[in-house]
Parts: C-alpha cells; sequence; structure tokens
C-alpha cells in the first residue's frame, strides 16, 4: 500500500484503527515532495519540521483517545493566498515574498483544529491573478499528466499537488473558477461553495465580492470531509453568512431518482473542444441513467459574463491592492529619492504584468467618468445572471455543465493573448457572479490522456444537492481510480 495515494476518507479510516500513523503517512508524502516537486513546482513552501511535529502530536493525541475526527493526522496543502502565523504567505508574488503573518486566517485555523497536518503553502498565480499558474513569481506549476502542460489556475499548485499525491488534499480559493478550472485540467475534484458558506479572514483578498475558499481532493467524499472542517460563521468576516453548516458527508448518496438536473445549452459554447463536449454529454446521461431527470435550460444572459467579471474583479483588484505600497508591510523599492518615487517603484517591481494590467483595469473602471459606464452597469448585469440563475432553480434542483471549454494547454500558448486567456474561465465564472455553489468532477480523458472535467453547480446554501449529485455520478464513472505517471 502506498500511503501517499489514499484518499483522506482511506487515511482517515486506517488511521482511526492504527492501521497506519500520521507520523509514517506524513513522512510517506514529504517523501514524495522531495522526489517529484523539483518537477512540478506545486509548493512555495513546505513546511517539513513543522510537519512532522505536527504529525507526531496527531499520532500522540490519537493513541490518547483524543481523536478530532476524520482530518486527524492527514497532510493537506494550503495554497499560499492564506496566512498562517509564522509562515511566508507570499501570494505568489514578490510584494509578499518576505512576508511572516502575525495570525492564522479562520481557514488555517480551522483546519489545525481539526487535527490536520499543514504540509506546506501550494504554489499560485501572483495574487490569484491568471488561469494557468504562470503569473506565479516562483516560476510555473506544471501539470502531473502532462508536464508540458499548464495545471490551471490560480490555484493550479493545490490541484497538481493533489493529483500527484505530494498531499492528500488542499484549499485552495475560486474567484472565477479557479478550483474547478485546475481539478479539471489535473483530473481531481475541486469545490467552491456558496459565498458567505466559508470565511474570507486571513485570504489575502483579490476580489472581495468574488473570492471563496473551498477543497481540491481524490474524492467527492474528501471534498465534504474537508468542507465539514472550513464551513460556518465567523463574526471577523462581515461577508460570512450566520447560517449553520450542515454535516456534507450525510449528501453522499447514491442513485438519483427524482434529481432534477438542468443543461443550459449556452455551455456548449461554439469552439470547444469535441473531445470535451462529448465526455460531458456521456456524463450527463450517466446521471440520467442513475435516475436523474434531464431537462434543458436556458441561462440567456451567459456570453455577457466574462465581459461582467473583467470589470468587477480588476476594479475590486484595484481598491485591495491599493494597500501594497512599500510603506506598511512587504516588499520595498531599495534607494527611492522620495515618498512619491518609492510608491510608484515598489508597485512596479514588486508586482508582475498581469497584476498590473488588472489594477490598471479596475482603476480605469472606477475613475471619475466612467464609474456609471463601467462598473455600475456591470453590477447591473450580474443581478442579471444572478436571475437568470434563479429563474433555472425553479425548474430544477442542479445544473450540470462541462468545467472548461478544453483540455490543458501548452505553456505559453496563451501569454501573450491576455483576451485568450481570460476565455478559459467563460464556463466557470458565472457561478461566482452568482454566489453559487459548484463542483468540478473528472469525467473523462481526451485521446493524449489528458483530464476533462464537468461541474455541477446548486442553489444557494445547497452544497448537500451538489454533493449528492457529484458523489453519484463519480461511484459509477470509473475515473477516480486513475492517476498520473509522474
Amino acid at each position: 500500500m502506498e500511503l501517499p495515494f489514499l484518499s483522506i476518507g482511506e487515511a482517515s479510516r486506517l488511521i482511526k484503527k492504527k492501521e497506519i500513523s500520521p507520523k509514517e503517512l506524513t513522512e510517506s508524502v514529504l517523501d514524495r515532495i522531495s522526489k517529484l516537486d523539483g518537477k512540478l513546482n506545486s509548493y512555495i513552501t513546505v513546511m517539513a519540521e513543522k510537519a512532522c511535529d505536527a504529525a507526531k502530536r496527531a499520532e500522540e493525541e490519537i493513541s490518547s483517545g483524543a481523536y478530532r475526527g476524520p482530518l486527524h493526522g492527514i497532510p493537506l496543502g494550503l495554497k499560499d493566498i492564506f496566512v498562517m502565523k509564522g509562515v511566508p504567505a507570499t501570494c505568489g508574488s514578490k510584494m509578499l515574498e518576505n512576508f511572516f503573518p502575525p495570525y492564522d486566517a479562520t481557514v488555517t485555523k480551522k483546519i489545525l483544529d481539526a487535527g490536520a497536518v499543514i504540509i506546506g503553502k501550494n504554489n499560485m498565480d501572483e495574487f490569484a491573478m491568471g488561469s494557468s499558474t504562470e503569473t506565479s513569481y516562483f516560476g510555473p506549476t506544471k501539470n502531473p499528466w502532462d508536464i508540458e502542460r499548464v495545471p490551471g489556475g490560480s490555484s493550479g499548485g493545490s490541484a497538481a499537488a493533489t493529483a500527484a499525491s505530494l498531499c492528500l488534499g488542499s484549499v485552495g480559493t475560486d474567484t472565477g473558477g479557479s478550483i474547478r478550472q485546475p481539478a479539471s485540467f489535473c483530473g481531481v475534484v475541486g469545490m467552491k461553495p456558496t459565498y458567505g458558506r466559508v470565511s474570507r479572514f486571513g485570504m489575502i483578498a483579490f476580489a472581495s465580492s468574488l473570492d471563496q475558499a473551498g477543497p481540491i481532493t481524490k474524492t467527492v467524499e474528501d471534498t465534504a470531509l474537508i468542507l465539514n472542517a472550513i464551513s460556518g460563521h465567523d463574526p471577523r468576516d462581515s461577508t460570512c453568512v450566520n447560517t449553520p453548516a450542515p454535516d456534507f458527508t450525510l449528501s453522499l448518496k447514491d442513485g438519483l431518482k427524482g434529481v432534477k438536473v438542468g443543461v443550459p445549452g449556452e455551455y456548449f459554447i461554439p469552439g470547444m473542444d469535441k473531445e470535451v463536449e462529448e465526455a460531458a454529454k456521456k456524463a450527463i446521461a450517466l446521471v440520467g441513467d442513475l435516475g436523474g431527470e434531464i431537462i434543458g435550460i436556458s441561462l440567456p444572459h451567459t456570453e455577457y459574463a466574462v465581459l461582467t467579471y473583467y470589470i468587477i474583479a480588476p476594479s475590486e483588484a484595484s481598491s485591495n491592492l491599493a494597500r501594497y505600497d512599500g510603506v506598511k508591510y512587504g516588499f520595498r523599492a531599495a534607494d527611492a529619492g522620495t515618498l512619491r518615487d518609492m510608491y510608484f517603484r515598489t508597485r512596479a517591481e514588486g508586482f508582475g504584468d498581469e497584476v498590473k494590467r488588472r489594477i490598471m483595469l479596475g482603476t480605469y473602471a472606477l475613475s471619475a467618468g466612467y464609474y456609471d459606464a463601467y462598473y455600475l452597469k456591470a453590477q447591473r448585469v450580474r443581478t442579471l445572471i444572478k436571475r437568470d440563475f434563479d429563474e433555472a432553480f425553479e425548474k430544477v434542483d442542479v445544473i450540470m455543465a462541462p468545467t472548461a471549454p478544453e483540455v490543458a494547454f501548452r505553456f505559453g500558448e496563451k501569454t501573450g493573448d491576455p483576451i485568450k486567456m481570460y476565455l478559459s474561465d467563460v464556463l466557470t465564472i458565472p457561478c461566482n457572479i452568482a454566489g453559487l455553489p459548484g463542483i468540478s468532477i473528472p469525467c473523462g480523458f481526451s485521446t493524449d490522456g489528458l483530464p476533462i472535467g464537468i461541474q455541477v453547480l446548486g442553489k444557494p446554501f445547497d452544497e448537500g444537492s451538489v454533493i449528492h449529485v457529484a458523489h453519484a455520478y463519480e461511484q459509477h464513472a470509473g475515473w477516480k481510480e486513475r492517476r498520473p505517471g509522474i
């Protein structure tokens, strides 16, 4: 039995029965990281000593009968957007290369309180801005299915590490598809919960009305286990909803009799990879065979989602990233002659090209004379997109559609054309704009052996239905046993 290849659920059951120990599990994952992450670059920081100490403590606690639950002793990754006391939180940027936070994010604290072993901080697009993890100051992450291709982004490090068994699961963030798209590209499960389900306190902000933390795992069961740990109200985050979180493992049911599944025609877009379209349609047909009632629906404002997102998200990023000026914390340009010069040089040297591009877009959209024409109009279209979903959910329980219009693309293929890169998220963005829960699960492979994902979207705070459909499909689809040969 090769320990790193276990799912969280499998490892948890073995730990509880004392057939394996957290220490040997953690050491086996660290050994695999030391052998393989030089090729993949899925971690920015590996916390080997801290992880071994945490695994030893978990082992002692479990031996003494103080078992905390299914994440106790499980080695997990954490996207480097979550702060952790005393551990670098770079957000993939030179700007925060030497930033050591004095506190834990709520997500970090909840994972630690559950007894999990945080094994390291995963690589990511700089400030979560990107769809390929090519914008990281620390270099790109490689896709474990083909190291000449991207793992998706911005949570590409989390998805690649999970797929390659360099952790048993990770927590990423999804602003416009940044969990689901890399999960699709790397052949793993990735879930964006409803906006407000998980606290954003201590999660370095990109676009505050869109960002949401969620699990990236090997199975839907594992996603439910992590979601149980990180969900819940947090008074330190005003956007975190004071709604009790259910036990999501209760939704891990088979059979879909009576479940109404909507399929939006607008998500099968012109130019979609034929193998992606075929795999998605086969997955939907299997859901029908399992008892789901397949219903065609329309989401007519879908075509405006990307345009809307790329006004709202850069506008919020422009505001959020104004704090990085060289005065308070983070990188500061050396030898500046004046305060003004220090501001300019710090931001010019500390931010990468994509971050600068989005700051400029957002600043323009918020500027005098343009706010009404761009930002305010985008918010109105956002309302129309949400209304489309509200009307659809009057007829169906969940929505199924492809996660991305293509399989993982090659490095450099889109970096010269930002618009082409932005369109990578065309099928995931609407979910964020409407604040809905969504999960991506593997639904097939291309002839080149590259993973294909399908997403299930649900009503606000109905992660249970999303997990139910995803789990039922996963049990019968036969894809969860496949893993990259790296």
